[in-house]
């Protein structure tokens, strides 16, 4: 039986956990990457791919602005761009009332100079032209973006092997105990990892692996749904959202148009398929956005696996139960931009040498105090 000795175990290679063991390890940590399948593989890969700061709450916005200045540096920490480009991110107000709620969201984040645009109908219609015309206006933030999921986990998780962390794929944990002040996390197939320190980062198996060591969190699991169209004429650079919800888009460098809304279902093993609502109301919605995709065809359509929490933020902190137990999931959707920031986060709680921001409103006892 193998057993391996490190300082910090991180459970889940997806983005988060990728990125927080790269930044262990360039803090010259021993730390070992666990992924029960493939890096990036579950939600960091499945994602929309929308790098967005606006229309995060407040607290989340400490770490976007953190994790914008990440994404300017993919090259030279992960080796490769992960086709990331600001293109800017439109959030679309189809009634009064939502250009409104824009407009005080401007108000109450001004002091992150996000650089939000107001635009009322007319503007758009100008700079936007192949947006629908009954559009009421929209909130421009010219320096989001959007970048390619299927490449950045794995980019992470490898640039933390050759940095010198022991990536783990296909190493499914089945029992996790404590030993002595240590952790001792077993696999399926009988290799062992002890660790001074586990950082939870297991997405919407997190509350499982939570679970474990007796943590009870309200995490509940859905399934996004998303499609992706056939090559089309460019009609829009910029990532798309609306206000409330129920819709999202992008157009890439190849014409293809990624847009995604509502939900799918569970299938055995740990997988999942579109939800035919959902994909309906996609079929209304995107031509009433974009009338251009009313005749456009649909070449794939897919669903995540994702974690939400009630109140939308994850869970970052520490086990209140187990010392040394980190928790950072059920992101609700909203995790692949501030990832690397979560991760460089974790790096530092797990050193003891910084502290989150506004640590109440991700704590794991959020619920119980």
């Amino acid at each position: 039986m193998t057993l391996l000795h490190t300082d910090v175990a991180v459970i889940g290679a997806g983005l988060v956990g990728a990125s927080a063991a790269l930044a262990l390890r360039r803090a010259g940590i021993a730390t070992v990457l666990i992924e029960r399948g493939l890096c990036g593989a579950r939600a960091s890969g499945v994602n929309f791919g929308g790098v967005r700061r606006q229309g995060r709450n407040i607290e989340q916005l400490y770490l976007a602005q953190r994790a914008h200045g990440i994404w300017a540096r993919l090259p030279e920490l992960i080796g490769t761009d992960a086709e990331y480009v600001r293109t800017g991110h439109l959030k679309l107000a189809r009634s009064q009332a939502d250009l409104d709620k824009l407009v005080a969201y401007r108000d109450k984040v001004r002091d992150f100079d996000l650089g939000l645009d107001i635009l009322d109908r007319a503007a758009l219609r100008r700079r936007f032209p192949a947006l629908a015309p009954d559009i009421v206006g929209g909130s421009l933030c010219p320096e989001d973006g959007q970048a390619n999921p299927r490449l950045i986990a794995p980019a992470f998780a490898h640039a933390a092997a050759r940095a010198g962390a022991l990536l783990l794929e296909d190493c499914a944990i089945a029992h996790a105990d404590t030993q002595a002040g240590d952790f001792l996390l077993t696999a399926a197939d009988g290799r062992q990892i002890r660790a001074g320190t586990v950082i939870n980062a297991a997405g919407a198996w997190g509350a499982v692996v939570a679970g474990w060591f007796g943590d009870v969190l309200p995490l509940q699991v859905k399934y996004p749904t998303m499609l992706v169209t056939e090559p089309l004429t460019r009609q829009i650079g910029v990532s798309l959202g609306v206000e409330g919800g129920g819709f999202y888009a992008r157009q890439v460098a190849r014409g293809n148009f990624v847009m995604g809304g509502g939900y799918g279902h569970a299938l055995p093993g740990d997988r999942s398929r579109p939800g035919p609502a959902a994909l309906a109301e996609l079929g209304r919605t995107a031509p009433a956005i974009l009338p251009v995709l009313a005749r456009a065809s649909i070449i794939r359509c897919w669903s995540g696996i994702e974690g939400y929490f009630p109140d939308k933020n994850p869970v970052i902190g520490f086990s209140a139960r187990v010392p040394r137990l980190l928790h950072a999931f059920g992101f609700s959707g909203g995790g692949f931009q501030i990832a690397p920031a979560v991760g460089e986060t974790l790096a530092d709680m797990a050193l003891d040498r910084g502290r989150l921001l506004m640590a109440d409103r991700f704590s794991p006892t959020r619920w119980t105090r």
